[in-house]
Order: C-alpha cells, then sequence, then structure tokens
C-alpha cells in the first residue's frame, strides 16, 4: 500500500475472528473497542469472542494439527520466508497501523517492524534444521536413535506493548516445529496481530494452523483452552501476577510452558565508564518503546562519583525528546497505551517524590487528550520509593547511587525479578565479575539493547522461564522421543 492513510490501514483488517481459515463474527455477534491512546477516541470495533468462539479455535487447531505436522520442513520455513517479505515489503502500512493502536511513534513502530518480522526468517531456517542423533548402545546390542517432534496445539497470549513481536518470535518457532495454535493477543492491540494472519494465509499457511481469538473476557475464554486435554503447550508474555495463574492452570495438563513476565531491569554505571556510551545506552534501554518494556531500565544504579554528571547528561537527553501524537515522523514519544498505565506511572513519580526524591525534569501529568506523560529523570531517590521494586512501564528514569562494585550487584539483584541487566565499564575484570553476578536470564554490557533474534529471550526468578529466539527458541515448540532398535 503505498502512501497509506488512517482511514485505509485501518480498512485493511478484517475485524473479525479468524478460525479454521475463515473470518467469521463472534458468537451474537459481540465487538469491543480499539481506541486511539494518543485522542482516546475509537478507532474501530473488532469481535468479542465468547467460549463457545474459544473451542472452535482449539477444535481447529487440532484438526490441522496432523497433517501441519507432516509437512515438509522446507515448505513450513518458505511458508515463513515469504510472510517475512510481505511484512517488510509492507513496513508503512503495518507501522501507521501499530501506531493507531499503540500509540507508539512511527519510527519505533518501524524498528518493531524490522526486529519482528526477523523472527520469521530466523526461524525459517530453523525449520530445516531439526535434528535427532543415532549412536550405538554401549553393549552394542541395541541402536539408540532420538528424534525431534512437534509439541501439538499450543496456545499463545500475547500483550499490547510489541503487537507484532510478541507475536512473531511465538509464531515463528512453532510454525517452523509443525505446531499449530490459537493466538490470543491483547484487548488493546489486536489489530497488529489481524493483520498477520492475513498476510500468514497469504503465504500459504494451511486453514486451522493459526487461530486468532480476540476477547475482552480473556480468563473466561482462555481458561477452557488452557484446560482442554487436546492443548499440549501454553506460552504467554505479560505480567508476573497473571503468568502465575496460568501457570496453575496449565498444571491440570501438565502443560509445556514458557512465560516471559515482568522486569526491574538494572542499568549500572561504574566510574570508568564512558559517559557518553552510558548516556546513549540509557536513552535506547529507557525509552524504547516509550518505556512500555519488560527489558526497559528500571533503576539506574550509578557510581556516586558519576552520578550527578550522568543525570546532567540524561536530562539534557529527555528534554530534546518531542512528545506527540506517533503518527508524525518528527515525534519521539508518543503516550502510554491507556489512562490506566498513565494512572500508575504518575503515582511511582509522585511516591518517590514525597519520598524525597528531586526531580530533573518532566514528572507531570500534561492537560489535553491522550494519555501522554513527559520524559522523566529524577535522582535522589530514596531505596524506600516504590519504583524500586516495581516496574515503571513508561518514561522515567530514577537514579539511585552506589560507591562499591559489590553493593551496586546487591542493588541489582534485590528484586524479585531476573530478565535483564545493563552495565557500561571500561574494566574488563569487572565485566566478567558482573555478568557472572546479576542474577538475570540477559546481560547488556556497554549497550543498551539485547534483544536479537539469533539470541535466546527470557528470564530467571519472576521474570520467567524458557527462551524465545536463538536456536533455543525451537526446542520450547519440540518434545524429544528415544527409540530403542533391538533385534540387530
Amino acid at each position: 500500500m503505498s502512501n497509506p492513510t488512517e482511514e485505509s490501514v485501518l480498512q485493511s483488517v478484517h475485524p473479525q475472528l479468524f478460525i479454521g481459515g475463515q473470518w467469521r463474527d463472534a458468537e451474537g455477534g459481540k465487538t469491543f473497542s480499539v481506541e486511539d491512546p494518543s485522542t482516546g477516541r475509537e478507532l474501530v470495533q473488532v469481535a468479542d469472542a465468547s467460549v463457545a468462539d474459544g473451542k472452535a479455535a482449539i477444535d481447529a487447531a487440532v484438526a490441522a494439527q496432523a497433517g501441519w505436522a507432516a509437512t515438509p520442513p522446507r515448505d513450513r520455513g518458505e511458508i515463513l520466508r515469504k510472510a517475512f517479505e510481505t511484512v517488510t515489503e509492507r513496513t508503512d502500512e503495518l507501522a501507521l497501523l501499530m501506531t493507531l493502536e499503540m500509540g507508539k511513534p512511527l519510527k519505533e513502530s518501524k524498528a518493531e517492524i524490522a526486529y519482528g518480522s526477523e523472527f520469521f526468517r530466523w526461524f525459517s531456517e530453523e525449520a530445516v534444521r531439526i535434528s535427532g542423533r543415532y549412536s550405538v548402545a554401549p553393549n552394542g546390542a541395541t541402536r539408540l536413535l532420538t528424534l525431534k517432534q512437534p509439541v501439538g496445539p499450543c496456545l499463545m497470549i500475547t500483550p499490547w506493548n510489541f503487537p507484532l513481536a510478541m507475536g512473531t518470535r511465538k509464531i515463528g518457532p512453532a510454525v517452523a516445529a509443525g505446531c499449530t495454535m490459537v493466538v490470543k493477543p491483547a484487548g488493546l492491540t489486536p489489530l497488529t496481530m489481524l493483520w498477520l494472519a492475513q498476510v500468514l494465509a497469504d503465504s500459504g499457511l494451511p486453514d486451522g494452523v493459526l487461530n486468532v481469538v480476540t476477547t475482552t473476557t480473556t480468563g473466561d475464554v482462555m481458561e477452557p483452552i488452557i484446560r482442554d486435554p487436546r492443548l499440549r503447550k501454553l506460552t504467554f508474555t505479560g505480567s508476573t501476577e497473571v503468568g502465575r495463574s496460568l501457570v496453575e492452570q496449565s498444571a491440570e495438563g501438565l502443560l509445556r510452558v514458557s512465560m516471559e513476565l515482568g522486569g526491574n531491569a538494572p542499568f549500572l554505571v561504574f566510574d570508568d565508564a564512558d559517559l557518553d556510551a552510558a548516556v546513549d545506552g540509557a536513552m535506547l534501554a529507557k525509552m524504547r518503546n516509550i518505556g512500555e518494556a519488560c527489558t526497559a531500565a528500571n533503576r539506574f544504579i550509578v557510581h556516586a562519583d558519576v552520578a550527578d554528571e550522568f543525570g546532567r547528561r540524561l536530562t539534557e537527553r529527555m528534554e530534546a525528546l518531542s512528545v506527540g501524537r506517533g503518527v508524525s515522523e518528527s515525534v519521539d514519544v508518543g503516550p502510554l497505551v491507556e489512562e490506566k498505565q498513565r494512572t500508575k506511572v504518575a503515582e511511582l513519580v509522585d511516591d518517590a517524590v514525597s519520598a524525597g526524591a528531586t526531580v530533573l525534569t518532566g514528572g507531570q501529568v500534561p492537560d489535553g487528550e491522550g494519555w501522554f506523560y513527559p520524559p522523566t529523570v529524577l535522582t535522589d531517590v530514596p531505596d524506600t520509593a516504590r519504583l524500586r521494586q516495581e516496574e515503571i512501564f513508561g518514561p522515567v528514569a530514577p537514579i539511585f547511587t552506589f560507591t562499591e562494585e559489590a553493593e551496586a550487584l546487591r542493588m541489582a539483584n534485590d528484586t524479585e525479578f531476573g530478565l535483564v541487566a545493563y552495565a557500561f565499564t571500561r574494566d574488563h575484570a569487572r565485566v566478567v565479575r558482573v555478568y557472572e553476578g546479576l542474577e538475570t536470564g540477559m546481560v547488556g554490557i556497554n549497550q543498551g539493547i539485547v534483544s536479537n533474534p539469533a539470541a535466546p529471550f527470557g528470564g530467571v526468578k519472576a521474570s520467567g522461564f524458557g527462551r524465545e529466539g536463538g536456536a533455543e527458541g525451537i526446542e520450547e515448540y519440540l518434545e524429544t522421543k528415544y527409540v530403542g532398535l533391538g533385534g540387530l
């Protein structure tokens, strides 16, 4: 679509459920509203699925599983490759759609598309590399054959903050492995997934392999699917609170489960760090996706000797950002996704200030429509502030200080979460001590972004388990079968 307009991209999306390769209305014709967070106004109405609609989706996935598992790996990979190429070719169209429903600026949407589509290309190549092994038993009497087979029908529940990438990094490995799926996108941002479903269908994905269910009654519709004995895997990206509940539900069927949950990422700046590089990294780690990312730096733990200068430079950079409706290419920071999210961010800032923190910039809810919040830097933040333990999910950078390396590591690890951490230092020996000592699933050393389709993404502790991306990503969708060959 050349020169896409807001009207044209909204008209390009089927606002229905996608089940068994068909677009269909929800039971009873129920719908719900998707709103533009920069204005609060409705964009479109989409289907609001019932329990019966959810059952129809898992029925379709189960019916398609055997045939899809038997599809040659090369064919599965070629479908992913074609989808990758289509998404890339239609970047401008998808970027505008994503900006409209989620609020992020166009440049951020385009960055997500480049990242998210790459999971399709990566797993298109992994599809033909699924392998087992063959060996002779130690006593020589038996041959040991090990093979990998698809787990089976999967349920995927994705969040609103990265409406493309959080889907592609689940759908990509499932398609490559030979699994069918039911996808439930977030109610705040369902349009991107509905758009993607049509792209995959047009790329040759057989009917029933991918089914998309949009609903406002997630618990009611999803729980029967989770408890359906035919389901074999559950994967979820979202809050730790919801993740815990889903894991409990999954126990009944002993499902394969992967959970990518909350974060509270520390960003360590040592006294020998290159401050220019550290501030560049801080802007990436904090302001990517308006700070609405589980990988966003949540606590800036800075050596006391450089904290003032780091805070000054970071404030200058934050104040230079333009805030506005993301459909303009000149905008750097869009709105938060909904009023509830902005209210939480404002409460966390107000709590820190009331406890003694100093506002270097930002910190006030602006007047006008939309759910905007200004880029904010706080210093002198006390340990008692809620944002030391709670995920901010907004454009707020609180600065804490330390004097000793061991103290910095203790502060970094003093959280139930363990998704990602960042550290800036020019001491190579310290680099090793830090990345070995941090209790996180991922670490960025002298860089403010770690996400890469070729690397395993995931956390430890209350940030979940399982990995997405890299060679490890497809293993989440494969079972290992051992065959003993006797009578030789």
